[in-house]
């Protein structure tokens, strides 16, 4: 498998990458701005991500039964990552996280083809406070799943490993931005 990092780096920063003064989920503002859907819905972006997240997957030894996040963030990383693992014959499949429960049919929260029990692997795009990749831990852990780890796209470095720490959790992130040459804010 080739790096991909380099060549991930190089679409961050020109596709992703915006600088100006921005107000984020958290309410705090930035001086810069990392739009992930610019990525993971790009075509090259996407097997990029792919590439990277199957890679990190890897590197911790047998495969968990399912990869998956918050809707609608971490969906197309999800399905990228699912389709690179079919093409490689790879028995990981996906699963994606509703903000709230349906109100209707089952009523879950927890979406896709896994079991309580099972070991998962979380995936997000941009991590910060890691708020939003907590919300899907939580709804997975509520469903019955294992969350083995976190992998995100880009750390911010605001406080989202240290959160994820505090919860016997690792974060791993294909790069993050000092990268870029950015300091954390």
């Amino acid at each position: 498998m080739t790096d991909y990092k380099p060549a991930l780096l190089e679409l961050l920063g020109q596709e992703a990458l915006q600088r100006g003064e921005f107000t984020l989920a958290s309410g705090k503002k930035a001086s810069y701005y990392l739009d992930c859907r610019k990525i993971t819905l790009h075509p090259k972006g996407a097997n990029l991500v792919a590439q990277g997240m199957l890679s990190v997957i890897q590197e911790a030894g047998e495969l968990p039964a399912a990869v998956g996040g918050m809707a609608i963030g971490a969906d197309p990383i999800t399905a990228s990552i699912v389709m690179l693992a079919g093409q490689q014959d790879l028995p990981l499949k996906g699963f994606m996280v509703r903000k709230e429960p349906k109100g209707h049919g089952m009523g879950q929260q927890v979406e896709g083809p896994v079991e309580p029990g099972q070991e998962v692997v979380v995936v997000e795009d941009v991590i910060t406070s890691g708020g939003s990749a907590l919300n899907a831990v939580d709804a997975c852990e509520a469903f019955g799943l294992k969350v083995r780890e976190v992998i995100g796209i880009i750390d911010r470095l605001a406080g989202g490993k240290e959160a994820f720490a505090a919860r016997g959790l690792t974060l791993k992130t294909l790069c993050d931005i000092t990268d870029f040459g950015i300091a954390p804010e």
